[in-house]
């Protein structure tokens, strides 16, 4: 099944289907989130694409979901990055949300508050909701996940120490860049045991994979299920492995001019410039 994406092309922004070099806009009027609440609904349009795509270097893709009913975020859910931040494992997911402006696509400009001078780089793996449900049981998880797709959870870290919550710090306009676009789930399974890795210009800061996540997806949809009923387009962004800036010695942030690029095997690249904001 091809890739779910919004995009914009000339005067225009549509969602619809990649599939190799090809951009195929969703045709019958259906809204993204109804047609990733119904797997079979999106199947039958996969299936019946146009015949006279778009290219895709014609096109800027946007973030998959603009305005996630329920952003989440999962905090140290890698066995790599718990150790090298000194920090026992949680006995269960830590979680905290994000405000929906901060989000950005692919290509788009992260900026570095007048502020803060520590800003951080975190590759995540992002769950996409597709049927909504409560109190999911662990085994019917993956029946409500649409797909997955790539979020760097940019984050002010003296903002966040200081703070001692993580909400606000991971929330500026601009820090949450999301896509390139969504992997449905038929592709994907579990998403368990994909490559994960970030470079900041040319330099490889993070490399692991999603086995090294404390709760696997299955786990986490059936938690949260517990608390709120998941809704079609939430995301839910599952941590980040080891090779983080402030773990580092010395300490490493982005800086201007910096070029941020996150690759998950099988989803793609999520590639965004850094720039300092305006005084």
């Amino acid at each position: 099944m091809p890739h779910v994406a919004r995009f914009a092309h000339e005067d225009t922004s549509d969602w619809g289907f990649v599939d190799g070099d090809s951009v195929y806009p969703a045709r019958g009027g259906t809204p993204m989130p109804e047609a990733l609440a119904d797997p079979g609904l999106l199947a039958e349009m996969a299936s019946s694409l146009e015949t006279d795509p778009i290219d895709l270097g014609a096109v800027r893709l946007l973030a998959p979901i603009a305005q996630p009913p329920q952003f989440i975020g999962v905090g140290l859910n890698y066995r790599d990055h718990a150790e090298e931040a000194g920090l026992d494992l949680p006995e269960s997911p830590v979680t905290f949300g994000f405000l929906c402006s901060s989000v950005v696509g692919e290509g788009d400009t992260i900026e570095i508050p007048t502020f803060t001078n520590e800003v951080d780089w975190e590759a995540e793996l992002g769950i996409v909701i597709g049927k909504p449900g409560r109190d999911i049981d662990e085994k019917d998880a993956l029946n409500h996940v649409a797909g997955y797709t790539i979020v760097n959870d940019v984050s002010a870290r003296d903002i966040q120490m200081s703070e001692g919550q993580w909400g606000r710090s991971k929330s500026f306009d601009s820090f949450k860049p999301m896509g390139p676009w969504i992997t449905p789930t038929d592709v994907l399974g579990d998403a368990s045991g994909l490559a994960i890795s970030l470079w900041v210009n040319d330099e490889l800061k993070q490399s692991s994979t999603t086995s090294e996540l404390v709760f696997k997806v299955p786990e986490i949809v059936s938690r949260l299920s517990q608390s709120a009923t998941l809704l079609p387009g939430a995301v839910i962004s599952t941590g980040t492995p080891h090779g983080v800036g402030f773990s580092r010695n010395p300490p490493e942030f982005l800086a201007n001019g910096d070029t941020v690029t996150i690759e998950i095997e099988g989803i793609g690249r999520l590639s965004n410039p850094v720039a300092a904001q305006a005084s």
